[in-house]
């Protein structure tokens, strides 16, 4: 395949990030790995994105540190962002409508429908203006001068600057009016774009909990979206998924990263740091990115059991 008919990704990733870790880090680089080895996809970017203050989970930090030490702990990476949005609503958003957020955000700054799992576009997905302004990309003397999905995602994370948060400095989050005239709409060659759900197997598994995701989401996140599982420490995920009705469903929209043996990122948790923090334990270091320890300490983070 070539790459402009192979689907192009962009990796949403949901949690407490309370703190992140490397694992969480991980999760991002193998599940990139995995996709461009199938030689279906191309992955163009990653999103991270912290929950609200008010989820109520006992011990989570506010907001305010866990944006920063999710920017501290990608500060090096050219292709993963943290986006405040979620953090910044009113209350507590559920997955699905994070999820659609951010297919209507970039179906705004690219000028383009996103085509979804079950439904994909018949006609170009990014290559349809919604306005008459002048394309950012066009060359219809040369077409050896299609972008590509470098320049795809750094012209999609410079049109997202203007209306969130795009490596802000570490202290200060600008949220700008999403609702901001976004000037000139991007153009590019006919390709697919999608926005997948990345998750752990732990999040995958609680798809099977009665009562705690309501069906309608699952079948939007699952059915409409899809999602890319990197299992955790030996998790049987074809077991997982057998659980539930849905998950068989759309079993064909679930991706599970599979991997020879298990890396030790693979058990690396955000409780784990936590009592290693509280410990004084020296293996932290294997679990949190020194920019991150140093925040935490430099912050009195989670020096006690209540976080």
């Amino acid at each position: 395949m070539t790459e402009s008919t192979k689907t192009h990704v962009i990796l949403l990733s949901c949690g407490s990030f309370n703190p992140i870790t490397k694992g969480h880090i991980h999760m991002f680089e193998k599940a990139r790995e995995y996709l461009h080895k199938t030689g279906r996809f191309i992955v163009i970017g990653g999103i991270i994105s912290p929950v609200h203050d008010s989820y109520g989970k006992p011990g989570l930090v506010s907001s305010r540190h866990r944006l920063t030490m999710c920017q501290l702990a990608v500060q090096s990476s050219d292709w993963i962002r943290v986006d405040p949005w979620e953090c910044y609503q009113d209350t507590w958003q559920t997955t699905c409508s994070v999820l659609e957020h951010h297919r209507d955000l970039m179906k705004r700054v690219t000028g383009c429908i996103l085509s979804n799992v079950n439904t994909p576009s018949t006609t170009p997905v990014i290559g349809q203006p919604q306005n008459q302004n002048p394309p950012i990309y066009q060359n219809h003397s040369n077409m050896n001068h299609k972008p590509t999905a470098v320049k795809l995602w750094g012209k999609i994370s410079e049109s997202l600057g203007k209306i969130c948060c795009v490596r802000p400095h570490i202290e200060r989050f600008t949220f700008v009016d999403e609702n901001a005239n976004l000037g000139t709409a991007m153009r590019y060659e006919e390709i697919e774009l999608r926005i997948l759900l990345l998750c752990g197997s732990d999040l995958l598994e609680s798809f099977c909990i009665p009562g705690l995701w309501k069906d309608s989401d699952m079948e939007v996140i699952v059915g409409d979206f899809g999602i890319v599982v990197v299992p955790r420490d030996g998790a049987d995920t074809e077991r997982i998924m057998n659980h539930s009705s849905i998950l068989r469903k759309y079993k064909d929209n679930i991706i599970v990263v599979k991997e020879e043996m298990n890396h030790p990122m693979s058990i690396v948790s955000s409780t784990k740091s936590r009592l290693a923090l509280q410990h004084g334990d020296g293996h932290v270091v294997d679990y949190l990115s020194q920019p991150v320890i140093d925040y935490i300490l430099q912050s009195q983070l989670y020096i006690n059991a209540s976080g």
